[in-house]
């Protein structure tokens, strides 16, 4: 639901102004808003904007660890030294993952 952050705020006057049906009825409008799934919509109904892409390939450089990296033990993830935090089972460990 779409927030408009620049409208003024009701205050606690506006608020206990609201008349009890009208809560009502909001609520009401709350509840009945359901999603209907069709499960004859997948992804392949959908279409990309622009050209075809499905003859494409995509072409990722990995580039090695570098000589101040190392692999976290707990996340896998390859890290700069600076995050190095301690080791845990012998394998070094991040700040992220040690906290």
């Amino acid at each position: 639901m779409a927030t408009d952050y620049d409208a003024p705020r009701k205050s606690d006057e506006d608020i206990s102004e609201d008349s009890i049906e009208e809560l009502k009825s909001r609520r009401v409008d709350k509840s009945s808003a359901s999603v209907d799934d069709d499960e004859g919509d997948s992804a392949e109904g959908f279409e990309l904007p622009g050209a075809d892409l499905s003859s494409e390939e995509l072409s990722v450089r990995v580039i090695p660890k570098q000589a101040d990296e190392f692999t976290c033990g707990s996340c896998f993830l390859v890290r700069h030294r600076s995050q190095l935090a301690g080791e845990r089972d012998g394998l070094p460990v991040c700040k992220e993952c040690l906290a």
